[in-house]
């Protein structure tokens, strides 16, 4: 497994200089970790109710946003997030907590099966597994893990959570939000652990599946790891969607939810709009449209994540001029301030054209033909989210159905919903969270037959 960094430290995300560190944990404290998920897990999931893991979990929900300006703070401090998105994922995070807590008995009801043949009955119960480990990355401290930990909380799983390396302050305010909350000793464990502390962990079989989101990479490590123990991962990885422009009858709002699409969160969103494919009878009015609300948004833009971060874009922006690309940009970088721009002119078939850009930046190119843009849309290795936008109802389910991605968002942007399923095919990972989806990926569904009338 791959991290930017093994050193748990808060650092301004624009000059690199540090605020605060943790001591990364121990062996004995990694063990101390597993061995109290286990212990939580051989009594929370038969003494726990449905009813009380679902009055935690809006215990939970309470807390976030009793806290959220607190919260928020730390993740702009952590990760540069500017102060107003941090409130709203804070807040989103408390409906997805309560989301659960609403859900989880119907969730959780027993599935009858009708027989074909004989006496009796048939269900599937629905049941935990065990202590499951969570690997999160930086980009939304908190959304990330409420995603993992809310469905498996509400299912009587519980958790060791190893958050990335930058977002220690983060870690450490979950940690003790779960516990004002109420949760058993064990529920829900933070630990500073190591990649290599991590792999051993994965290996443990006190741990009885992974949730992973993060890079390519080192998702395909984390994937062998959980392969050779058997055990059950979950995978959110990388994205370069696309975003098909076939129709619009409100150009400035089509090009304003595209510049949305790109620039949230400074551009580092996995589910980001990443390649604009755009129908050749609209391309040079939505460029300039654009293009110039892309390069207006310099001044409100926060840092990217890390010096690191801006200087990795960088490199892949220069990599696509060498390949062909015409970049659009106003400004050079500053540390980690990234000047917003857009790439045009550069060849589907170039190496560059299916990576992810993390950041500010956007590649646009024309389309012909509405099998030229699914075959645009289709050109990369990743398939994570996609937005299609036509006037055409049919023709908007037509292109839907044919792009290689686990979402596609028709019309609009910003679609995403707590009861929604949240994940990617090819490259970008497999399983779900959020939604009825979320919570059964980690869970027995486990048939009982009886023969009895």
């Amino acid at each position: 497994m791959t991290t930017m960094s093994q050193r748990y430290a808060v650092l301004d995300p624009a000059t690199g200089e540090p605020f605060k560190e943790y001591a990364t944990a121990t062996d004995q404290e990694v063990d101390v970790a597993l061995a109290a998920a286990a212990a939580a897990f051989a009594t929370w999931s038969e003494s726990s109710t449905v009813a009380h893991r679902a009055e935690l979990l809006r215990n939970v929900a309470d807390l976030h946003e009793a806290r959220s300006e607190e919260l928020a703070a730390i993740i702009q401090r952590e990760m540069g997030k500017p102060l107003d998105q941090a409130v709203g994922e804070v807040e989103f995070c408390a409906a997805i907590y309560r989301y659960y807590a609403d859900n989880a008995a119907s969730f959780l009801a027993d599935e009858p099966i009708s027989l074909l043949a004989g006496e009796g009955s048939a269900i599937i119960r629905r049941q935990a597994i065990g202590a499951l480990l969570g690997i999160m990355p930086w980009n939304y401290p908190y959304y990330q893990v409420a995603r993992f930990a809310a469905p498996n909380l509400a299912l009587g799983n519980t958790i060791v959570l190893k958050h990335a390396p930058q977002c220690p302050d983060s870690a450490a305010a979950l940690q003790q939000l779960f516990v004002d909350a109420g949760y058993p000793e064990g529920c829900y464990v933070n630990v500073y652990a190591t990649n290599e502390q991590a792999a051993r962990a994965i290996a443990d079989p006190r741990i009885q599946g992974v949730s992973f989101t993060g890079s390519e990479r080192a998702g395909a490590a984390v994937a062998e790891q959980a392969g050779r123990s058997l055990k059950k991962v979950v995978l959110e990885l990388g994205g370069s969607d696309p975003f098909v422009v076939l129709s619009t009858d409100d150009l400035d709002a089509t090009v304003q939810a595209a510049v949305d699409a790109r620039l949230e969160n400074t551009g580092q969103a996995c589910n980001a709009g990443k390649r604009f494919i755009v129908a050749d009878e609209l391309y040079d009015d939505f460029l300039a449209r654009f293009t110039q609300r892309v390069i207006a948004q310099a001044d409100d833009l926060a840092p990217l994540s890390s010096l690191e971060a801006a200087e990795r874009l960088e490199a892949q922006v220069a990599r696509a001029i060498e390949e062909g690309a015409t970049l659009v940009s106003e400004g050079r970088r500053e540390g980690a301030y990234f000047p917003p721009g857009v790439l045009t002119g550069l060849s589907p078939t170039a190496p560059s054209a299916a990576e992810e850009l993390f950041g500010p930046v956007a590649i646009v190119h024309r389309a012909s033909t509405e099998d030229e843009a699914i075959a645009l849309a289709n050109a990369t290795s990743y398939g994570l989210g996609s937005y299609v936008f036509s006037t055409d109802p049919e023709q908007a389910m037509r292109v839907a159905d044919r792009i290689d991605a686990g979402m596609v968002f028709v019309n609009g942007v910003g679609l995403d919903g707590v009861e929604l399923p949240f994940g990617g095919v090819k490259r970008s990972g497999f399983g779900r969270e959020l939604g009825r989806f979320g919570i059964e990926e980690f869970a027995n569904k486990k048939l009982i037959r009886n023969a009895l009338a």
